[in-house]
């Protein structure tokens, strides 16, 4: 969940990751999570996250556990990271403008 415990995409931050969250400033968002790995939690709104769900048929929501959207192809989850960059954010704009770019 996220820290108003709303629905969540969770991107993992390897070195390279996080190199790019220092260049723009914003490796304070990144969270650690399990013994000192990393992740950007990614909010996503119930709208959003059906649409993404619609989007990507593997994906899968953890509705009684993290409240997070798994599962997401990987060539998604960069775009979705490379997103949050460009808007400085972590907020639910990132998905939607992910899946506006993504209909483009």
């Amino acid at each position: 969940m996220t820290k108003d415990g709303g629905i969540k995409i969770d991107v993992w931050i390897n070195e390279e990751r996080l190199e790019k969250l220092k260049a723009a400033g914003l490796a304070e968002i990144a969270r650690e999570k399990f013994a000192g790995m990393m992740v950007l939690e990614i909010a996503c709104t119930e709208e959003l996250k059906d649409a993404l769900l619609r989007k990507y048929p593997s994906a899968k929501y953890d509705s009684s556990t993290t409240h997070s959207i798994e599962l997401i192809p990987r060539e998604a989850k960069d775009r979705i990271f490379s997103t949050a960059l460009k808007l400085h954010s972590t907020g639910p704009e990132v998905i939607s403008q992910f899946l506006q770019e993504k209909n483009d």
